[in-house]
């Protein structure tokens, strides 16, 4: 139903283009099937009676997966960091249900709650699988990104746990995301007076020519234009650590009086 509903208007709101009529299409069609998987799933935990295994889980990410969902990805990492420590926090879901409000619109929000409960309430979830799964699907940067939204979740109540920590590190792992890049991104939630040269991943010898060149490299490398075409999803939180990149290097030269 959705899909023709868009397609039609798709096709006026471009200005009577078939281009935009087919863009319509495939946006209900992803509505459609997703509402077709929930129901099923749906009334095969109310007939059975039952939790679904790891395999289930994974079954159903792959069914709702695509090299573009990439709410289905957020949201199955979302519910292993926010499960890691036994408890579902509201500052956690708060965070979550902000970020989606802002990134995909109010009008998705439903929809990716729905899925962020089915992966809470499905017990242990498959997340190694599911990470190689991903390190598959996804560019490094975007990867990278990943890992900068999930400590936003685990901070999202102030404080990032040890089992937290542990599940975010093997996440990253995982994903095929580097140490290096994972203690960067850490330090951006971990403040101590060694962070600023972990965030662009030297330690506190590292000369002036060292620090400007590791600069440069981490500015290039983490540019929020690296990930612009994933979508808006991305950007606000490459947003956030070029920003941080940006700051340890311009806090660096102050304690330092490099020019």
């Amino acid at each position: 139903m959705f899909k023709y509903i868009l397609a039609v208007g798709g096709f006026f709101l471009f200005g009577r283009s078939f281009f935009g009529g087919f863009i319509g299409f495939i946006v209900g069609s992803f509505i459609d099937n997703y509402q077709g998987v929930m129901a099923k799933l749906k009334d095969q935990a109310h007939q059975e009676g039952r939790t679904f295994s790891p395999e289930d889980v994974f079954n159903f990410y792959q069914q709702r997966s695509s090299s573009n969902d990439v709410p289905t990805m957020l949201m199955v990492l979302s519910a292993a960091v926010m499960k890691a420590d036994g408890k579902v926090l509201k500052a956690e879901l708060d965070y979550v249900k902000s970020f989606f409000n802002q990134q995909f619109g109010p009008q998705f929000s439903t929809q990716h709650l729905q899925t962020l409960k089915r992966f809470l309430d499905s017990g242990q979830i498959p997340v190694q699988q599911i990470c190689q799964d991903i390190r598959l699907r996804m560019q490094p940067e975007v990867r990278i990104q990943l890992v900068h939204y999930l400590f936003g979740i685990a901070k999202a109540d102030g404080d990032v746990s040890p089992i937290e920590l542990s599940v975010i590190q093997d996440i990253a792992s995982w994903m095929g995301v580097s140490s290096a890049d994972f203690e960067s991104v850490k330090n951006m939630f971990y403040r101590n007076v060694d962070s600023d040269y972990k965030v662009l991943g030297l330690d506190a010898s590292a000369s002036d020519d060292e620090i400007k060149k590791a600069y440069r490299k981490m500015a290039i490398k983490f540019h929020p234009d690296k990930v612009a075409s994933m979508g808006p999803e991305y950007e606000k939180g490459a947003k956030e650590k070029f920003q941080q990149i940006q700051d340890a290097y311009e806090a660096i030269k102050k304690r330092r009086g490099i020019k």
